[in-house]
């Protein structure tokens, strides 16, 4: 007589309560287990948006492009009108306010536009 058996065959009753017990206790933790998002990102510190270093390096480029794009186009006008040097220089401190200007949209520092609802 071992103490295994002495309940009269109760082994099955006792694993059946343990499966039951056990998936119990599975439903519990799969509801409290927050759902893990499927691009989950490696890097801890992203929230979604871009990295402090990408949106600089971002900034730094609108407003770059701007600068060249206004002493390239004041080289050119000046080159073929023959305007040397009020065209570079003008179109140069344009391509200086438009840097500015797109740093400051980019950033978020100016307030949108107002646009007009066009719904039917």
């Amino acid at each position: 007589m071992n103490g295994s058996d002495a309940d009269g065959g109760g082994g099955k009753d006792r694993d059946g309560d343990l499966s039951a017990r056990l998936k119990s206790l599975e439903t519990k933790i799969e509801r409290k287990r927050p759902e893990a998002s499927p691009a989950h990102s490696s890097r801890s510190g992203s929230a979604g948006g871009p990295s402090p270093l990408g949106q600089a390096m971002r900034l730094s480029t609108e407003f770059i492009a701007g600068v060249i794009a206004g002493g390239i186009l004041g080289w050119m006008f000046d080159h073929y009108l023959g305007t040397k040097p009020w065209g570079m220089i003008v179109l140069l401190m344009l391509g200086f306010a438009t840097g500015i200007y797109n740093v400051m949209r980019v950033s978020g520092s100016l307030p949108r536009a107002p646009t007009k609802n066009r719904d039917p």
